[in-house]
């Protein structure tokens, strides 16, 4: 059985927020920051495993994420899964639900997260108060269309080493850009069942295209994710570059 979430009050306030700190995001103004501390109404802990949000439910709340790695995806009926993106530090869930009634896909906790939870009844107060809140929340929205094209030109058009290649050079950006990837520390904790799942490969496929990878000295595969030891060759491999790094927003 899949663990069960776990909510609990505000552990870490608003105002004391790591991700405040880092300078690729945004600064609020006094008045976002109130708002956002009065919005906030708990933290949820998720360990590895955990379904945070399920494809069809009417969820109460919207989360970002303060810590960890998640992923988004849709099952078939015959259980076969399709990973459609991964989720980082300031990344929200649980918008589609709070425009669409109800979630479109799910999400599970690929390490221990901890997300903020906000109450989806107020999210129209957000628009109706800060313009600036609600570009950002806009921004976020269309940032995710932008990887998931990406993703979808990876899948329909490039070979399977170039695929492996584009996801963790994708991947290891988006954990430095989040602060949880470093020089030091350059560690993507999937496994190859979520890389196939991702890629639209079989195991043994994907299996054949990491090993070539690491014959290469690029990825260094690990029991419960990959040691990236060098990002610019699969990025070479893959034709793909990450765009130009941007001050960006969460809430």
């Amino acid at each position: 059985m899949a663990p069960e979430p776990r909510h609990n009050p505000i552990r870490v306030s608003c105002y004391e927020c790591p991700l405040r700190r880092m300078k690729q995001f945004r600064p609020f103004t006094e008045a976002e920051l109130e708002f956002v501390s009065n919005f906030k109404r708990g933290e949820l802990q998720a360990d590895p495993g955990t379904t945070v949000l399920v494809e069809g439910a009417r969820s109460a709340h919207l989360y970002t994420v303060l810590s960890g790695w998640g992923f988004r995806y849709k099952i078939l009926e015959d259980g076969r899964r399709q990973i459609l993106n991964y989720v980082v530090p300031g990344d929200m869930i649980g918008l589609q639900g709070a425009v669409m009634a109800e979630m479109q896909h799910s999400v599970e906790a690929l390490t221990p997260t901890t997300l903020c939870v906000f109450e989806r009844s107020r999210l129209f107060s957000l628009f109706e108060r800060h313009a600036g809140l609600g570009f950002d929340l806009t921004w976020l929205a269309a940032r995710e269309e932008t990887i998931l094209d990406e993703h979808l030109l990876s899948v329909g058009r490039r070979s399977a080493l170039e695929r492996a290649s584009y996801l963790l050079a994708f991947l290891f950006e988006r954990g430095r850009v989040s602060g949880i990837v470093t020089e030091e520390r350059r560690h993507v904790p999937i496994t190859q069942s979520h890389l196939a799942d991702t890629l639209g490969l079989s195991i043994v496929h994907t299996n054949k295209t990491l090993k070539k990878l690491s014959d290469r000295g690029l990825i260094l595969w690990r029991d419960r994710g990959c040691e990236i030891l060098n990002a610019r060759g699969l990025e070479d491999i893959a034709g793909w570059a990450p765009g130009e790094a941007r001050i960006r927003p969460f809430i």
